[in-house]
């Protein structure tokens, strides 16, 4: 009799517990079910998917615990969602304070203005070298006392190999700004800091029927411009073509702009950066007053030289913005080379790489399931699953430098360029900070979302195999993260 007492108690509590449990501790299986049937219901209707490939990968911002996949653990083509991987990795290895310097030495002997020997200008990969830096390093020449120079200037990119482009990069965008060529010695029009670019500016003619007027960011003999436009009646059209031929600085501008117009602009890569930036310092020394009576050529500096003057990048923390909220791929690329000489002693793509796939597993990443040619994610090749980049955005909470990192994203429907970056015109009213990516039948969008109980998630959308011009990618992200953010 005892023994069935007993029996009915552990009965009648076992009963309570499953009643009280669910209460008590809810089953994220069944908290997941209105948020996977409406995606699923999504996914499953949208026209512009058929025929496509879908990852999506949405994980708990607490406790990474993945709520809702759909081929997450598919390798799909990241676009500039690479750029994650590569900002997370270079924070690690080199830091937040990590700064870029580009050296002026010299050799040679000293008397009085005169210095009898060769200077040297040599680079370290800094992306953001302006005009004004090489104007301020020629001042301290000036102001060292040397107004003469009796040997040759020398350009010095030797701290990278002289592979300039990637390996998968397509010809066709080698004239484009976000093909740009990697350089150990570049330099930028402006403080976006599209390195290695030249910026044109087409206006239109006084008259209709003359050419519009060009104008070039940097003054400079190294690029030519054959002008072949027109300008047209004032209800005319802007039809604007500008190229590079390829293997040149030789920029074509052909096609026809309206009278009243608005200014047409556009960056150029321009072919072997470093002698671009040999002839504008060559050209600063002139105009600064000092004479040169060599010649100007790329060459390695020697190890017995004397420091005259350096200039110091903003430190990575404040490049991320511009990399990562622009979407900048010579920043990538420049990363990638520069962690393979601090790291392995070689600033080459092949080393750089190298030392994403040792790092990435200390930040959560298989690097097993990658394939990955790039820092940028121009390439083609490159292979990430959803999974394993919300499982990356979720290990990234727990470093130091996250705040760094969280600031670098675009920011949702902020229209100020360095807050908002690519997300500034996109989900306007929700709270989303997040990687875009976009690349010829690839769009890709991951980051953070706060939903409208206060909680975060972290998500992953690589949208691939869309129809070439079907440009309503971002539309599907935007969507998904909408819902998303209403559970």
């Amino acid at each position: 009799m005892k023994i069935l007492k007993n029996r009915l108690l552990i009965l009648v509590i076992l009963v309570i517990v499953a009643i009280l449990l669910p209460f008590s501790n809810p089953n994220a299986n069944d908290l997941e079910q209105p948020l996977k049937a409406e995606l699923d219901q999504f996914l499953q209707n949208e026209p512009t998917l058929k025929g496509g490939l879908v990852g999506i990968s949405i994980r708990s911002a607490k406790s990474g615990e993945i709520l809702y996949e759909h081929d997450g653990n598919i390798r799909m083509r990241p676009a500039s969602n690479m750029k994650n991987l590569t900002a997370a990795t270079a924070l690690s290895v080199l830091g937040e304070d990590y700064r870029f310097k580009t050296e002026i030495r010299n050799k040679g002997e000293r008397n009085g203005n005169t210095l009898k020997g060769n200077l040297y200008l040599k680079g370290y990969g800094d992306p953001t070298l302006l005009i004004e830096d090489l104007s301020q390093m020629t001042k301290d020449i000036v102001d060292s006392g040397i107004t003469v120079i009796e040997g040759d200037l020398i350009a010095d990119d030797s701290w990278y190999d002289d592979v300039r482009l990637s390996p998968d990069l397509v010809w066709g965008d080698e004239y484009a700004y976000y093909g740009s060529q990697i350089s150990a010695l570049t330099i930028s029009p402006n403080k976006d800091y599209d390195s290695g670019t030249i910026q044109i500016k087409v206006t239109p003619g006084r008259q209709v029927g003359e050419a519009a007027q060009i104008q070039l960011s940097h003054k400079t003999n190294y690029v030519k411009v054959i002008n072949q436009t027109m300008t047209i009646a004032p209800d005319g059209k802007t039809e604007l073509s500008i190229d590079r031929e390829h293997g040149t600085n030789t920029i074509i501008v052909n096609g026809f702009i309206p009278i009243g117009a608005k200014i047409k602009k556009e960056w150029v890569a321009v072919w072997e950066p470093t002698q671009f930036v040999l002839d504008l310092f060559k050209q600063e020394l002139t105009k600064q007053g000092i004479k040169l009576t060599g010649a100007s050529k790329v060459g390695e500096t020697p190890q017995d030289t004397d420091l005259l003057t350096s200039h110091y990048s903003i430190p990575l923390s404040k490049l991320l913005v511009p990399f990562m909220k622009l979407s900048n791929n010579g920043h990538a690329e420049v990363l990638v080379k520069e962690m393979g000489k601090v790291k392995k002693g070689e600033g080459s793509w092949e080393k750089g790489l190298e030392v994403l796939k040792e790092e990435l597993p200390k930040l959560g990443v298989n690097t097993k399931k990658l394939v990955i040619r790039d820092g940028s994610g121009i390439s083609h090749v490159n292979l990430v699953p959803a999974n394993e980049i919300s499982m990356l955005l979720f290990y990234a909470q727990q470093q130091k430098w996250f705040p760094t990192f969280l600031e670098s994203l675009p920011v949702a429907g902020i229209n100020e360029k360095m807050v908002g970056g690519s997300l500034r015109k996109r989900m306007v009213g929700l709270n989303v900070k997040a990687k875009t990516g976009t690349i010829t039948t690839v769009s890709s969008l991951s980051g953070y979302v706060k939903t409208k109980k206060g909680e975060t998630l972290i998500f992953s959308i690589l949208l691939n195999n869309l129809l070439e011009d079907d440009d309503n990618g971002k539309v599907i992200e935007d969507k998904i993260v909408e819902i998303i953010a209403n559970h």
